[in-house]
């Protein structure tokens, strides 16, 4: 019985330095693995969807509470006057969520582009939501009406891939009701 409780203590006690080990390790590496996801994965869709600005984006994010969550404001600044924003929302795909980075031009109140960031849909149907055919849709479109053809909107959906298609567009519909409760907090500008 005394080896067994002495086997139960030992036990406890390297599982416990294991667990506060991964706690500390996990707590070190976070900034790490952001900034890699910034850099590697949300930088390139940012910059598919800004245009003419001369700050760095990702530099100047800001975090802003909407509707009980947090979103991350990428600004597109010209000569510090605030030309547009992304940042980064999500919907239901067939594989998983489907992580849609969405641009937003300040001055005509129109979608700038939207840029996949992240998606585990069937390779050569769902994840077709990503190339340059359907993405260009959403350049220039108007705030209102962004919906798929089927549902009386006017984006063509990708063949073969309705969930995905319809994933990404509740995405970006999701993104125009957050950028229109920011607009009220960026009335005077990005500071």
């Amino acid at each position: 019985m005394k080896e067994m409780m002495k086997m139960m203590i030992v036990l406890s006690f390297i599982c416990g330095i294991a667990g506060i080990t991964l706690a500390a390790l996990k707590q070190v590496t976070a900034p790490i693995i952001e900034e890699q996801v910034l850099t590697y994965v949300q930088a390139p869709a940012i910059e598919s969807v800004l245009t003419g600005y001369d700050n760095n984006p990702i530099k100047d994010r800001r975090k802003f509470d909407v509707d009980g969550r947090t979103v991350m404001v990428f600004p597109a600044l010209n000569s510090g006057k605030l030309v547009g924003l992304a940042f980064e929302t999500s919907g239901k795909g067939y594989g998983g969520d489907i992580g849609v980075m969405v641009g937003f031009d300040m001055q005509g109140a129109a979608l700038t582009g939207i840029g996949i960031t992240t998606l585990k849909e069937t390779p050569g149907v769902g994840a077709r939501v990503a190339e340059h055919g359907y993405t260009t849709q959403f350049r220039g479109h108007s705030l209102d009406k962004v919906d798929l053809k089927k549902n009386g909107g006017d984006i063509e959906a990708v063949a073969g891939a309705t969930i995905s298609s319809t994933g990404t567009v509740t995405a970006v519909r999701d993104a125009i009701a957050i950028f229109n409760a920011l607009k009220g907090k960026l009335a005077g500008g990005w500071s």
